[in-house]
């Protein structure tokens, strides 16, 4: 019989299970936490992954300060409300695969749950982690939670998902359904002994990179703070305290300002509130409101969110490939000097410019900005779609792997559009959704920065 470790020391009437919280920093509808809390016990774990701060092919630190500090914010508000209910969190810095199976030999685990990824670093981890795992006598258990629709209940395989959104929109729409929020649990039993860790600094993470965190900058659209807690006072202002849901549409594409759009994409991305928590709070702003073009689009894009991850479930490492999904596409350059001004907002063009400074002060930029940048890299500079996407992910607050590349292959041309060419008129939609210049004129310097904090 192969000797197994934890086996050996745990007690085998009771069952401890360990829960390593991933892109899924919430108590409330978290499907991977549910499966560990149908065990006795709970061990809550977070890991700073060092890999995430590494250094890219093309030359970006992967996380930079913006996303470092809601990151940071949102495992604080995790900490909290895990002591809330009597738990405890363990919050530790390193690799995964290293820390995860030392940390079930100690504290007995048999184990682990984890939200199910599916981007290619974030399957090697998984790969590495239950490896690693299994060495040790334990198992894990890689659970569905970040989608609207869970993938059991689409009405089509993964290999068959259409490689246009809307096809895939109208079978959704029409044969699956939202599963029902699991509610945050009353209360959580921890190993007796167990304290929460304290959680590194900012500066202690930031300078392990090299980087330092730039002042707060009072133009920023939302002074963005992360945690579960955060995300629920988005919801409730911008549903039930302004019903800005019932002019979403309406205003979506707008450029200044807190409530043009819900930008609820930072606390989705690092699993501060689940979509189908944000769905079914529409459902029942429809219930109790109104229901309009403007309710269901919010679910759309959710769905387009969907749309994303699916397709990277579907085409694996394709999707990071610079001819991705249209090998005859024409190879693009990595001219460093265009590039460099477009990341500093130095081009030659004033709109251009002006969402790519506010990206790099805030970690945000609207919708219709990042469309335009990123057609203005590929289409007008000519340069590569992997570099702007780099930048992104080093630059976003809401980040996330399957939704930047998806996004960008589709401006690119060489995603999952139907139109050969998605080349955007940037002086057309300054004039579209700038008419005044206000935008750009609120961008034009860096004279209006100052420290909010």
């Amino acid at each position: 019989m192969q000797f197994s470790p934890i086996s050996n020391i745990c007690d085998m009437s009771s069952t401890r299970t360990l829960h390593w919280f991933r892109n899924d920093l919430r108590l409330d509808d978290n499907p991977a936490l549910s499966e560990a809390l149908r065990g006795d016990e709970l061990l809550p774990v977070v890991i700073l992954d060092d890999r995430f701060w590494g250094t890219d092919r093309w030359g970006h630190v992967k996380t930079g300060p913006h996303r470092t500090r809601f990151l940071l914010e949102s495992v604080a508000d995790l900490k909290k409300a895990i002591e809330e209910l009597g738990g405890s969190l363990v919050i530790r810095q390193g690799l995964p695969e290293k820390i995860l199976p030392n940390l079930m030999k100690e504290w007995s685990c048999l184990t682990l749950t984890a939200q199910a990824e599916h981007t290619p670093e974030e399957m090697d981890i998984e790969t590495a982690v239950a490896s690693a795992v299994s060495g040790v006598g334990g198992s894990c258990q890689w659970v569905e939670g970040h989608t609207l629709f869970h993938p059991d209940d689409l009405p089509m395989d993964i290999g068959d998902i259409p490689d246009i959104f809307t096809q895939f929109r109208k079978k959704v729409e029409k044969h699956s359904e939202v599963r029902e929020c699991i509610p945050a649990p009353v209360s959580l039993s921890c190993p007796n002994g167990l304290k929460s860790d304290e959680l590194p600094s900012l500066n202690s993470i930031l300078d392990r990179s090299g980087q330092t965190m730039p002042t707060a900058d009072s133009r920023s659209v939302l002074p963005f703070k992360g945690g579960a807690s955060e995300a629920r006072a988005r919801l409730k202002h911008y549903f039930w305290d302004t019903k800005k849901l019932a002019v979403y549409k309406k205003t979506r594409n707008g450029l200044v300002g807190p409530d043009y759009s819900s930008k609820f994409s930072p606390w989705l991305a690092h699993g501060c509130i689940s979509p189908r928590r944000i769905a079914s709070e529409v459902y029942r702003f429809e219930d109790r409101i109104e229901a309009n073009d403007s309710t269901y689009w919010l679910v759309f894009e959710l769905i387009w969110r969907d749309y994303f991850r699916f397709i990277a479930m579907k085409f694996g490492s394709r999707i990071f490939h610079g001819k991705a999904l249209k090998p005859e596409s024409p190879n693009r350059g990595t001219q460093k000097h265009p590039f460099e001004a477009w990341k500093d907002g130095r081009t030659k063009d004033a709109f251009v410019n002006a969402n790519m400074r506010e990206l790099a002060r805030t970690g945000f930029m609207s919708n219709r900005g990042r469309q335009n940048v990123a057609s203005y890299l590929v289409h007008d500079l000519g340069i590569d779609w992997r570099l702007g996407a780099s930048w992104f992910e080093h630059c976003l607050l809401d980040y996330d792997p399957a939704s930047n590349a998806g996004n960008w292959i589709y401006v690119a041309g060489v995603g999952n559009d139907p139109r050969p060419n998605r080349k955007f008129d940037t002086q057309r939609q300054a004039t579209m959704y700038d008419g005044d210049g206000k935008y750009q004129t609120l961008w034009s310097s860096d004279a209006l920065e100052l420290d909010i904090r």
